[in-house]
């Protein structure tokens, strides 16, 4: 008889509830927030004309040559002045379109102001560039600046100012508005000179507040006409950083005083910048849409992510609130407080200098159209012995990296009728 074996007996199940450690949420560690953002500048006083009678003109030159002199313009009422102008302008055609312009806002001054840039544009025509096959600044700039040189005293008899020392100093920041002449290149701070020049006709009462909205809606599209032109028949480049990180190539206030007219606008948002139809059903009547349709223009990539990422960027603002108290940080923070866009600016009599400021004589600088490059210039030999000379503005023609205005790239492109455009690096 076989003996049955019995089941083993079964151990108890092992407590390790006194072995492992209680199961606790984690606790994330605390993280700073960001602080917030500063509000955009606010809209100073714009002070009335000054009293004329024994008034001393000057012949406008660089007063800001070392950061001590942009720090004593930062805190001036010359720079309350400038940002006075500008952000007024952009408050008069808030929640407007161009087309809403009335007769009585564009007046005779305003009529002759955009008289003159239509005279500029026949001197243009005068001066066709020459074929050089590059995409690079044509030389023939230099021969339109000449001509404009000549016809400023003319163009200024026609808005009735003829005291040739007025004249002199007015002037200057029209002339300076087209573009550098050595350099053949142009930015926002020749833009700036025009509006410096339209501020100088303010102190002469002859562009009362009243004529704000005109000089938006009228003066400022010609202006834009005129230098789209300009920049597509010499290839001007890009002033300072080459526009490959900036706002745009060229213009900016055509952004800070669109984004006022878009205010409160019920169907157009900031993403609406992305459709092409919205472009061109609006683009008349909204200087932000018209200058994001000509960058798109001229650009050989398709996409704003691609040729001009901040502005991508800033079409994701939650309204135009946003993006107009962004262009006003933007204008003190990118020109005003830059010293390299600001030791260009011209300073008079009507735009005075800071006592304190330095001269040109006293810095040994040369005058503004006689400086190659503008700035500090560093010159040294490299590993292999190559003599490099490189100015603060950009790189030097030894490393043969410089970067083409994209109006230069598109402009070649299309000779010989080409259908597409090349990709060109950098562009």
């Amino acid at each position: 008889m076989t003996q049955t074996q019995s089941p083993p007996i079964a151990s108890p199940p092992l407590d390790l509830s006194n072995k492992l450690p209680k199961l606790v949420p984690r606790r994330r560690a605390p993280t700073a927030r960001d602080p917030p953002s500063a509000p955009p500048p606010p809209t100073p006083s714009l002070p009335a004309p000054p009293h004329l009678g024994k008034h001393d003109y000057l012949k406008p030159s660089r007063r800001i040559l070392s950061p001590e002199d942009h720090q004593l313009f930062l805190k001036s009422e010359t720079c309350t002045l400038v940002e006075a102008f500008i952000y007024t302008i952009a408050d008069s055609v808030r929640d407007r379109s161009i087309s809403s312009i009335k007769d009585g806002e564009a007046t005779d001054t305003v009529k002759t102001v955009v008289k003159i840039l239509g005279q500029a544009e026949e001197v243009l025509e005068r001066c066709p560039p020459e074929d050089t096959g590059s995409r690079f600044g044509n030389p023939v700039f230099r021969t339109f600046l000449d001509e404009v040189e000549s016809a400023l005293p003319t163009w200024h008899t026609s808005l009735g100012l003829t005291e040739k020392a007025q004249v002199d100093e007015i002037s200057t920041y029209l002339h300076y508005s087209f573009g550098n002449k050595q350099r053949i290149d142009y930015g926002s701070g020749h833009e700036l000179n025009f509006f410096l020049w339209l501020l100088c006709l303010n102190r002469l009462g002859l562009l009362p507040p009243s004529t704000f909205p005109a000089l938006a809606f009228v003066v400022l599209p010609a202006y834009l006409r005129l230098m789209r032109k300009i920049q597509e028949s010499y290839y001007l480049e890009p002033a300072g950083s080459h526009g490959v990180w900036g706002l745009d190539d060229y213009q900016f206030l055509p952004f800070l005083f669109g984004a006022a007219q878009l205010l409160h606008h019920p169907y157009i948002t900031p993403k609406s910048i992305h459709n092409a139809l919205v472009l061109e059903e609006e683009g008349k009547e909204y200087l932000y849409l018209d200058q994001i349709a000509f960058v798109n223009s001229v650009k050989n990539v398709e996409g704003l992510r691609w040729h001009s990422p901040m502005l991508d960027d800033i079409s994701a603002a939650k309204n135009w609130g946003k993006i107009e108290g962004g262009m006003r940080k933007m204008f003190r923070k990118e020109i005003l407080e830059k010293l390299p866009v600001m030791q260009h600016f011209l300073f008079g009599s009507l735009i005075p200098a800071v006592e304190g400021m330095s001269t040109e004589e006293e810095a040994g600088v040369d005058p503004e159209e006689e400086e190659a490059e503008g700035g500090e210039v560093k010159v040294f030999d490299d590993e292999a012995g190559k003599r490099h000379v490189h100015a603060n503005a950009g790189w030097g023609d030894c490393c043969g990296i410089r970067v083409p205005a994209a109006v230069g790239a598109e402009g070649e492109a299309r000779k010989g009728g080409a259908k597409q455009l090349r990709r060109v690096p950098f562009d």
